[in-house]
């Protein structure tokens, strides 16, 4: 029996990034429509969790297998080249993710050290930065899972 993956703590985020995003969003018009102002930390907070809902998003896709891939040369290739080029891919994959990672967790510790605050509320900029080495750490190991189970036949690649 073939399983549908799942990366359930990643779908919560999203979705409950989502949630706030709708919750401070309709509390921001309420607010306008009411004293004509607007509250300031609703763009800041939207932009920040529209990222975490991108990289939560992305890491589903990884998991499920959803993300576009052209799959001509490996469906052409026999079994053994079709297996090496499923390595090449994640190879690929955890270089991007890993530099991602690597780079989003020094940027995260440098705005720590350099205590940075945000433009618009003031609040510490490395708390909307350690998102993007988290979430990208996420999705390394999504990409890890779904090769896994590409090479071992647990998923297919087509319907």
């Amino acid at each position: 029996m073939k399983v549908s993956p799942d990366a359930r703590p990643e779908r919560w985020l999203a979705s409950l990034a989502l949630i706030i995003i709708a919750v401070i969003s309709l509390g921001n018009v309420v607010t306008r429509y009411i004293t004509g102002g607007s509250l300031a930390f609703t763009e800041e907070f939207s932009v920040f969790l529209l990222v975490v809902v991108t990289f939560a998003g992305a890491s589903v896709a990884l998991r499920r297998n959803g993300h576009i891939r052209i799959g001509l040369l490996e469906r052409a290739l026999p079994n053994g080249p079709r297996k090496a080029l499923i390595v090449l891919q994640w190879l690929c994959g955890v270089t991007v993710l890993g530099l991602v990672t690597w780079f989003g967790a020094k940027l995260t510790w440098e705005e720590y050290q350099w205590q940075s605050l945000s433009p618009g509320i003031g609040l510490p900029q490395w708390w909307y930065i350690i998102w993007l080495p988290l979430l990208s750490a996420a999705m390394l190991i999504r990409q890890t899972q779904q090769t896994w189970d590409r090479l071992t036949g647990r998923l297919a690649d087509e319907p």
